[in-house]
């Protein structure tokens, strides 16, 4: 990628403006990296050291329940992604964050994050818009599989979401949205007939 900072620097229009020293905070304490399909970025039982920003490719998190692994979350482009609770308060992960494609990231270690915060005003409350965003989705996140038919959970991920049904294999799209593969497999059909 060209210039790997780009994106982050852009995600909110209002700090367009930003510092020579904002941008070159983020320079200095985002690394870039590039990893390939099957990464496991944050494994079970482990605190995890990074939080990371998606410039191109897909992630996901998940953890095993009764041998099945559960997919909780899918991370697309322009992103952040880690186990957060776990990373916030640097405890032992229970999910594991792997890329399901080749993936470019930038990471930051949590001390480096706080430091990010302490030196940048912008960055602070960005982060908290972030974190805001954060426990929205999951609420309609929670709210949907308990309200929606499997059908219209589908339905609804693939009009806010297109890119994760081209790009996500089906049995992740399945596990994502609480049902089995055979099942979507099942609904794909009728929504083609």
């Amino acid at each position: 990628m060209k210039d790997p900072y780009h994106k982050i620097l852009n995600l909110f229009p209002e700090y367009s403006d930003a510092e020579d020293t904002d941008k070159a905070l983020i320079e200095r304490l985002f690394e870039p990296i590039e990893v390939k399909k099957g990464t496991v970025l944050v494994e079970e039982n482990t605190i995890p050291k990074y939080l990371y920003f998606t410039n191109t490719g897909f992630v996901r998190v998940y953890y095993y329940h009764d041998g099945e692994a559960i997919t909780c979350h899918l991370n697309c482009p322009n992103g952040f992604i880690t186990s957060f609770g776990s990373f916030m308060t640097e405890t032992r992960s229970t999910e594991i964050v792997e890329c399901i494609t080749p993936c470019s990231l930038l990471r930051i270690n949590k001390k480096d994050l706080d430091h990010l915060y302490e030196q940048s005003p912008k960055w602070a409350e960005a982060g908290r818009k972030i974190y805001d965003q954060s426990i929205v989705y999951n609420e309609q996140r929670t709210r949907d599989i308990l309200t929606l038919s499997a059908d219209q959970r589908y339905l609804k991920l693939l009009n806010e979401s297109p890119e994760l049904i081209q790009q996500v294999p089906l049995q992740i799209i399945a596990s994502f949205i609480g049902i089995k593969p055979e099942s979507l497999s099942r609904i794909r059909r009728q929504l083609i007939s």
